[in-house]
């Protein structure tokens, strides 16, 4: 059964940074999640010379209606991983969007006053939990916060879709580290 959610406009999203820190495993994350609840999906991976450790980048698009195009020309999301990232995506999130920066890994801070930005220190939460490898489900979890239209447990149900048995209770537990962290920074802003 899919889950129950509306897309008030197309998210176009990108996840950028390093190969290895679960760049595409985020953006599979978001388009499975998507087709469960039957969106309109694309996912697009770029990866650098290398794959670990040279840059990765993907774009994701979900919808309500049909995907003229699956590139993600104008981002109104970003998940950033490292700092070369940043410098490339920050710049191109549309007015209004949504950012969150592993600031374990990006030492910048954007300048701009017309997006919501959650600031993550997604390695050390991570290693809290005990695996290093669920930074990237920490910054997961604050995007979906940030972002408000993708329920966390839409993102949830398919975990075991790409990821082994035994991994799921600590990426939910990063899943949801995230997003607790993103609503502390979000009350902060408006306070």
């Amino acid at each position: 059964m899919a889950a129950e959610w509306t897309l008030s406009e197309p998210l176009e999203l990108v996840v950028a940074g390093f190969g290895g820190q679960g760049v595409m495993l985020l953006g599979q994350l978001m388009t499975y999640a998507g087709m469960k609840a039957g969106k309109k999906c694309s996912w697009i991976p770029s990866y650098g010379p290398e794959m670990r450790g040279g840059t990765a980048n993907c774009g994701v698009i979900l919808s309500e209606v049909p995907i003229g195009s699956p590139l993600v020309s104008e981002p109104n999301g970003a998940i950033i991983l490292n700092a070369p990232s940043f410098d490339k995506f920050e710049p191109a999130l549309l007015p209004g969007g949504s950012l969150v920066v592993n600031s374990s890994m990006v030492p910048q801070r954007s300048q701009r006053t017309d997006i919501k930005i959650a600031y993550v220190d997604a390695t050390q939460v991570a290693l809290k939990l005990g695996n290093r490898k669920a930074a990237s489900m920490v910054t997961l979890g604050a995007f979906l916060e940030l972002y408000g239209q993708v329920p966390l447990a839409a993102v949830e149900a398919i975990l075991g879709k790409l990821l082994k048995e035994k991994l799921i209770p600590v990426n939910v537990q990063a899943i949801a580290e995230g997003a607790r962290i993103a609503r502390e920074q979000l009350a902060a802003v408006s306070a």
